[in-house]
């Protein structure tokens, strides 16, 4: 575009019409159609999705295909499906959110998922979506893109505050609700920066031993002990997965007194059983060995 810029300011205004102009709105005609084709390839790019993520898949491209915007706290209401949004106070571009039926990130993944599980297994933000009780395997950032398959969920952040989810479509490519003043779109994987990695959703049964927590804003940790590296804290009662138990360090709270512990594996963490419901040791929980637990 640079050449050409400086061939017309060698012509007149007039030749710059005639000539040029037509030129290259006839390139623009012929070619920008095929361009959008290949950049904006919605669908399973590489084999090894289940009958379920390419129904999530096909869930999501064909908001892509109706041009549905992203909006801010979009597809959060009482059931999945598109919302009008919400002013984000952080962000000026979305000022027309409110006037705008979409979704924000997580929102899309959760209208994905209910369509192709026909329930709402998805429901939260993106990091209850990343830490579901329904994995079925987890990748980390440093395993790259190598061992994922279209409709695997990549997640951006920290273990502590994960702030964007998409889903993979294969081929380096994913679709995602990615900001505000846009629509959903087909994007390249962003490895650089705060890539967190991926999971895997498993829409069948769950397995597991499941329980539900109390309280707010309480901390999984890294370790069994108050004074570990914090992960990841419960806004609110959740479904978790407990893999085992044990003894550790003694905590009180809230009146209650306990020693026990639990390995959460999707979170990669433990939690006091204070904040569990049931018993002070849970009962069909196995005890935790002497080796590390394992992690899906």
């Amino acid at each position: 575009m640079a050449c050409r810029t400086g061939l017309i300011r060698t012509l007149t205004a007039l030749l710059a019409f005639l000539l040029w102009t037509p030129v290259t709105a006839a390139v623009a005609h012929t070619r920008a159609p095929a361009q959008r084709t290949a950049a904006d390839a919605c669908g399973a790019l590489a084999p090894g999705a289940s009958a379920a993520a390419e129904r999530a898949l096909a869930a999501a491209c064909a908001e892509v295909a109706a041009g549905t915007w992203y909006t801010w706290g979009g597809g959060h209401g009482a059931r999945p499906g598109s919302t009008y949004g919400r002013v984000d106070p952080t962000d000026p571009d979305s000022a027309h959110d409110p006037e705008r039926l979409g979704f924000d990130c997580s929102g899309l993944v959760r209208h994905a998922y209910a369509e192709a599980a026909g329930s709402d297994i998805l429901d939260g933000v993106a990091a209850q979506q990343y830490y579901t009780h329904r994995a079925a395997a987890r990748f980390t950032a440093a395993q790259g893109l190598a061992p994922l398959v279209p409709g695997d969920l990549l997640a951006w952040g920290t273990s502590e505050d994960l702030h964007h989810i998409a889903l993979y479509l294969g081929a380096g490519r994913m679709v995602e609700a990615r900001e505000s003043g846009t629509r959903l779109m087909v994007s390249d994987v962003r490895l650089n920066g705060d890539y967190f990695g991926a999971v895997r959703v498993d829409t069948g049964p769950v397995t597991g031993h499941l329980h539900r927590t109390w309280g707010a804003g309480v901390w999984t940790k890294a370790a069994p002990s108050l004074d570990a590296a914090r992960v990841y804290a419960f806004p609110y009662s959740t479904t978790i997965r407990v893999q085992c138990q044990k003894h550790a360090e003694e905590v009180t709270s809230d009146g209650y007194t306990n020693d026990v512990w639990s390995y959460l594996p999707d979170y990669r963490a433990w939690v006091t059983n204070i904040y569990i419901k049931g018993a002070a040791w849970l009962d069909g929980v196995p005890e935790c060995g002497t080796t590390a637990p394992t992690t899906p």
